[in-house]
């Protein structure tokens, strides 16, 4: 039998874990918003800087995801000089872990995608690394379509934050995909959350949504939910968590 010393100790080194976990989340979503308001200001990271009395190195940092150890005053000092005053709060009381976990939107998007590859004859990879010797680097899903020689790559998305990083992130996954799998066909899909805020991000940019996934959704989400051939061209679809299922994304009209 353990004794209670051995418990707390067990407790602390549980509590330590979780409490890195989410150092590591809370930075990395703060570094990506404030990347991408600094972008939106046009100032760089040494202006930046400046005008909160830091080095251009620690707001590089900061942007990273490496501002765990940051004061609580400089980040109310970003928040100011960006014009995105930061907020901070308790949430409510985790009754539940998971459904209360950040990343059971994310989570669920990835069950249900691995679900269809079942139910198709598809073989199926969470967390599928796309240059095995760094297994850091991956695909949300990774779908093996042993009857068309294909992989298939999914992205996906609770919440878009960074648009443009988030597209890099797939471009490069499908380059290191491809290296690494010679023989198969490698496409490409986002998976995203049909949410107001999601809806709201990509009719917002429509030319780059156009240009970055040119695959016919309607075709895309037919390849994942009945098993037929997924199309050559990255493609998008909407989640819809209400119903769980997929859905084709409708483009929007871009006026000449």
């Amino acid at each position: 039998m353990s004794t209670m010393a051995e418990r707390a100790r067990t407790r602390s080194t549980e509590l330590e874990r979780e409490t890195a976990r989410r150092v590591a989340s809370i930075s990395g979503t703060l570094g990506r918003d404030v990347r991408a308001a600094r972008r939106g200001r046009r100032l760089t990271q040494a202006a930046l800087g400046h005008g909160i009395g830091r080095s251009q190195a620690q707001v590089s940092e900061i942007e990273r995801g490496g501002g765990g150890g940051t004061s609580l005053e400089t980040w109310i000092a970003i928040g100011v000089a960006l014009d995105r005053p930061l907020t901070v709060g308790l949430s409510r009381p985790l009754l539940a872990r998971d459904a209360e976990s950040s990343d059971a939107g994310h989570l669920r998007i990835q069950e249900h995608i691995l679900r269809l590859a079942r139910d198709t004859g598809r073989s199926g990879t969470f967390e599928l690394p796309t240059r095995p010797e760094d297994p850091r680097r991956s695909a949300d899903v990774g779908l093996r379509d042993d009857r068309h020689a294909t992989r298939i790559l999914v992205e996906c998305w609770n919440t878009i934050g960074d648009l443009g990083a988030a597209v890099r992130s797939t471009i490069r996954k499908l380059a290191e995909a491809a290296a690494t799998w010679p023989d198969d066909r490698v496409v490409g899909v986002w998976v995203v959350a049909s949410s107001a805020a999601n809806r709201a991000i990509l009719a917002r940019y429509p030319h780059i949504i156009e240009a970055t996934f040119p695959g016919s959704s309607r075709a895309w989400a037919h390849a994942l939910q009945a098993g037929t051939e997924a199309p050559d061209e990255v493609g998008l679809v909407w989640f819809d968590p209400a119903r769980g299922r997929l859905t084709e994304y409708r483009r929007a009209t871009i006026r000449a």
